[in-house]
């Protein structure tokens, strides 16, 4: 155990125990503890993480898990954070019994069953984090009563049904996290009249019916996700335009009909995809924002030709479409505008549509790569450069990357308590031990990450209140979404290891979602955090 304050803190299991505000003598509210007898009773413990959950007072005692703070002079539960234990069983509806609760966290655990609607009488929930379960049934209209929540991420589970017009109620509430379950029936209309709502996340379920035009009133949407549906016969509506904090669009495989309506008007929108769909006619011609990063609108029957509105869009990463009907000439000014220097690149896909001609002086800088095999220009012209340009090709920008290690020749740092070398650490070859950091971006607005990779190291370190040097970026990948997987590693500050407090602050700042990325990277889910030798509190 670890003291500093008032404050006790429990580090077992690799996840941090609460930290948690108590005065001497007082215990924790009779009826929460009944609450969370049963919330254990209706529990599956493998692990027996919560084997402490019948030794003293919850709160008194630090259960697993169990956050409280004194409101109204007595101990209550306000967090509930059972993050990657390992537990199956079913959410006992005894949970609304924790009247003070503001944060039940449950992810990536193995729960079974429905959400109970009684979580709706909790009025000081702020978040609701059930994603990466096995949740069945319905989704319960009570959560519409919930005035004060913030997020709700039912994501990755079995969940069936339509989706509640009563979480038009829902006034504070930023993030709608939705997707990869089996939500079927509309989009609920009434959903543009929350007035905080930014992300709305709904891909890969079962939802089908006309695309709701009334989401178009909606005061701060920034991402619209809703790929894999069945929105058989609907078209894109024209008044999307009008949502003007747009920043992404994602309206992939839903058997959209219709024409793309002219979305130039949204001034900050930088991504746009709409593959995989029975769009018709010409590509708008109006000059998107420059945003952009990312146009894709293949595998549709588009025809016309290739506007020249995609030139002069200085953060383009891919625009493809291939696998129209597209024709006449091949573009050749699209990347004038882009500095294609170190990391920077641009694909451009038009392979499989109608291209005829190519124009003579055609010469794409190193970084750019154009693919036109499966158009007539490729069987008009021979010789370099266009045949090196006519090969099947797939889009691949840069799928993973998993960093080197340093080329500093280094004695070995000790192995007892996990040490590592910092790579970015300004002292050569010093060794600490880091904090594991699993994270991944659910809609980021990129392409290609490695031009983002020092944007994305100075806002999250800015933001966790570290040093540059003190975050190594090990390894990403690209996930079907298209999500980012990312591996981070945070080292302590010119010392070999953190203090308990910084661990403390470090965990609860990340699963707390008390930081935002900036918009380009979208919002995030915390997948570990990996204590590794601060399991043992040798840091204390």
């Amino acid at each position: 155990m670890v003291t500093f304050g008032g404050i006790f803190c429990v580090v077992i299991l690799a996840v941090m125990l609460p930290c948690l505000d108590v005065a001497l003598g007082q215990s924790t509210d009779p009826s929460e503890v009944d609450a969370l007898g049963a919330i254990k009773g209706s529990l599956l413990d493998p692990m027996n993480n919560l084997e402490n959950w019948n030794r003293g007072d919850p709160c008194t005692s630090n259960w697993t898990g169990v956050f409280c703070h004194i409101i109204n002079d007595a101990l209550h539960v306000t967090e509930l954070q059972l993050f990657k234990r390992n537990l199956s069983g079913t959410l006992a509806p005894e949970v609304s019994l924790l009247s003070q609760l503001k944060t039940l966290d449950f992810m990536w655990n193995n729960l079974t069953g429905s959400i109970p609607k009684e979580i709706g009488n909790i009025t000081t929930l702020k978040l609701i984090l059930l994603n990466g379960n096995q949740l069945s049934g319905f989704l319960p209209d009570e959560i519409g009563n919930l005035q004060n929540l913030n997020r709700l991420q039912i994501d990755q589970n079995q969940i069936l049904g339509p989706i509640p017009k009563s979480f038009a109620n829902l006034r504070h509430v930023k993030h709608l996290h939705m997707n990869n379950n089996s939500l079927s029936g509309k989009i609920p209309s009434e959903l543009w009249r929350i007035p905080l709502l930014l992300h709305l996340l709904v891909d890969n379920n079962n939802l089908s019916g006309p695309l709701p035009t009334e989401l178009a009133k909606a005061p701060a949407l920034k991402i619209f996700q809703a790929d894999n549906n069945n929105f058989s016969g609907s078209s894109i509506p024209a008044t999307y335009s009008n949502i003007k904090t747009l920043l992404k669009l994602s309206l992939r495989n839903c058997n959209l009909q219709g024409a793309i309506p002219d979305l130039s008007a949204i001034s900050e929108l930088g991504y746009l995809d709409l593959s995989w769909n029975k769009l018709t006619g010409p590509i708008p011609t109006n000059q998107l924002a420059s945003n952009i990063t990312t146009l894709d609108l293949s595998h549709n029957m588009l025809n016309g030709t290739v506007p020249l509105n995609f030139s002069g869009l200085p953060n383009l990463q891919l625009l493809s479409v291939e696998n129209n009907r597209l024709d006449g000439a091949v573009p050749s000014e699209i990347w004038n505008d882009i500095v294609l220097t170190g990391n920077r690149s641009l694909v451009l896909d038009f392979q499989n549509n109608s291209l005829k001609t190519i124009p003579a002086a055609f010469n794409p800088p190193q970084n750019v790569t154009v693919m036109l095999y499966g158009n007539p220009v490729c069987g008009n012209s021979s010789g370099a450069p266009i045949d090196s340009l006519c090969q099947p090709q797939s889009v691949n920008q840069q799928t993973s990357r998993q960093q080197q290690d340093s080329s500093l020749i280094c004695s070995p740092c000790p192995s007892d308590k996990n040490y590592e070398y910092n790579p970015s650490s300004p002292i050569p070859c010093f060794c600490a031990v880091p904090l594991g950091v699993g994270i991944r971006l659910k809609s980021p607005g990129i392409t290609d990450f490695n031009p983002y990779e020092g944007a994305f190291g100075d806002s999250t370190t800015s933001l966790l209140k570290l040093y540059i040097y003190q975050l190594h970026v090990e390894h990403y990948i690209w996930e079907v979404g298209p999500r980012l997987n990312m591996h981070l590693k945070l080292f302590p500050s010119n010392t070999s290891l953190f203090n308990m407090s910084e661990v403390v602050r470090l965990q609860h700042v990340l699963a707390g979602w008390e930081i935002t990325l900036p918009d380009i990277f979208g919002p995030y889910e915390l997948l570990n955090f990996t204590l590794g030798s601060y399991v043992d509190g040798i840091s204390k």
